[in-house]
Formats: structure tokens, sequence, C-alpha cells
């Protein structure tokens, strides 16, 4: 993203207005559901989706499809120049949010080191990216949007740990970081990756430490 995105409303630059940028709250947070889907709650899914087109994918295999099919429908999109409700303007040129999102979201469900990083990675974005994005919003602070920003990420971070199988380590380590890879303002990747592909990196760097 441009600097001059970046200072612009977010609602006046969401195709819908107030709509449009409620809708894209929705949808990021609605993301929640996603690892619960793939860890916990994917076998009927899985079963399902097999027995109506007769195969035997496993949830991997559905997930990289869903990667390639998304990729392809984004190319039709830019080519065609056109934006849907609830985008910002500026994604009829590049690659949208949503599409850096889910991207980030499938490539922690298929290399996470463990089901309770995914969690948290996936998380983290889903309901850290609204948050800091919302505190901007409103005028606040950035020292104190980091702060509220850790905080959430470190309850998230924190809750893997005692329900899943994350380190209680990686609590003080990965909020922080999960909220620094949502600073960097770039043209050629979103906010909805780096939240999501820089603490995955560092996950599986010190995979073996885990």
């Amino acid at each position: 993203m441009n600097e001059t995105v970046e200072m612009t409303d977010p609602i006046e630059q969401s195709v819908g207005g107030k709509g449009g940028h409620l809708l894209r709250r929705v949808f990021h947070i609605s993301m929640s559901v996603i690892p619960f889907i793939y860890y916990l709650w994917y076998e009927p899914l899985v079963d399902f989706l097999n027995d109506i087109a007769n195969l035997s994918w496993t949830k991997e295999k559905m997930v990289s499809l869903a990667i390639i099919v998304m990729a392809i429908g984004e190319v039709i999109r830019l080519k065609l120049g056109i934006t849907i409700y609830g985008q910002r303007q500026y994604e009829a040129h590049q690659v949208s949010a949503l599409v850096w999102g889910a991207f980030g979201v499938g490539m922690t469900c298929l290399y996470a080191p463990s089901a309770g990083i995914g969690f948290a990675i996936i998380l983290s974005l889903s309901l850290g990216d609204p948050l800091l994005g919302e505190l901007r919003r409103k005028g606040m602070d950035e020292t104190k949007v980091m702060f509220y920003g850790s905080l959430l990420l470190a309850l998230i971070w924190a809750g893997s740990a005692y329900w899943c199988d994350a380190s209680w380590w990686m609590v003080p380590l990965f909020a922080p970081l999960s909220v620094l890879a949502e600073k960097p303002r770039l043209r050629f990747i979103d906010d909805n990756a780096t939240m999501s592909l820089i603490p995955l990196a560092a996950a599986m760097i010190l995979a073996p430490w885990l």
C-alpha cells in the first residue's frame, strides 16, 4: 500500500462506504472459524466433499486447491480491473487484502509446525488486524495501539499455550512480533499476509526447539 492510501479514511476507500467497511471487518473476524474447522472439525467436511466428487483427498490437498483457485480468480479480477463490495478502490489494480489474507491463512494451515501455533497465528490475524485498524481509525496514539494490540495477541497465544500445544515462551515473543508484522506498508504485499507469514516463518525456523 502507498502512503496516500494509508492516509485516507478506510470507509471512504471501501466500495459500499460504511456498509462495505463493516462487511470487510465482519469477514475478517469470521476467519476465526477456519482453524477450528481445519484442526478440529475437518473430518465430516472432508468426507462430505470427497463423497460428492468421489475422491479421497486430504484436508491439505483441499487447502492447496483452494489457494490455486483463489489465485486464478484474482488474476481474472485484476485483468478486468474490478472491485467487489467491501474492497478498497485501489484494489482494482493490485492483489486484494482478501486474497493476501486467505493466502497467509492457507499457508499457515499447510505449514504451521503444530495446531496450536496455527490457531494462534490465524486468530492473531483475524482478530488482531481489525482491532489495530479500528483503533487507528479512531485516532488513538500509535503507542497505545501497539500496547492494546500486543495485549490481545498475548491472550490469544496464551490461550493456545493453555489449550493447545504452543509453548508458553512463545507468548512474549510472538504477540509483539505479530503486531509488528502488521506495520510495514508495502505496495507489493498487504499486512493481511505479513501478519501471518512473518510469524509463520519465525515458527518454522524455531520449530526444532519446540
